[in-house]
């Protein structure tokens, strides 16, 4: 949920639906952090898609925000696994290098949507919104 202050501005609130952000690239992490929550949305960062599973943050998590390919398990891995133990997570894969037979496994499999890097932070967010904003929420 997006609050606005009182000149106007919209802040983050608590009750503000969480955008978990798993890629293995440090400035990916911080600056998709940081476009989030200067957008009013509550988001949380992983190195890898172990961090994201061993976290708290998996039953909370409203989109996941994927990168297709890390050290350890992969995006497809990580959205295999949590097809397996029931959590639906709506995920927005977002990859610079995926082969369009990834993609077409992903979106098969159920993402939400598919993104080449570099990405336009207006397309970025458009996706998340839809999420966010969609018939199941």
């Amino acid at each position: 949920m997006w609050l606005r202050d009182s000149e106007g501005r919209k802040e983050e609130s608590s009750e503000s639906p969480l955008v978990s952000i798993v890629d293995d690239d440090i400035s990916v992490r911080r600056s998709t952090r940081r476009l989030l929550c200067n957008s009013g949305l509550r988001a949380e960062v992983f190195a890898s898609a172990e961090d994201f599973l061993q976290s708290a943050c998996v039953a909370e998590t409203a989109c996941l925000l994927l990168d297709m390919r890390m050290p350890g398990m992969g995006g497809l891995e990580l959205q295999r696994r949590l097809a397996e133990t029931g959590r639906l997570i709506p995920i927005v894969f977002l990859s610079a290098r995926a082969s369009e037979e990834e993609e077409c496994r992903a979106l098969r499999a159920g993402a939400a949507n598919f993104l080449r890097k570099p990405v336009s932070k207006e397309m970025l967010l458009h996706a998340i919104r839809a999420v966010l904003e969609g018939p199941a929420n």
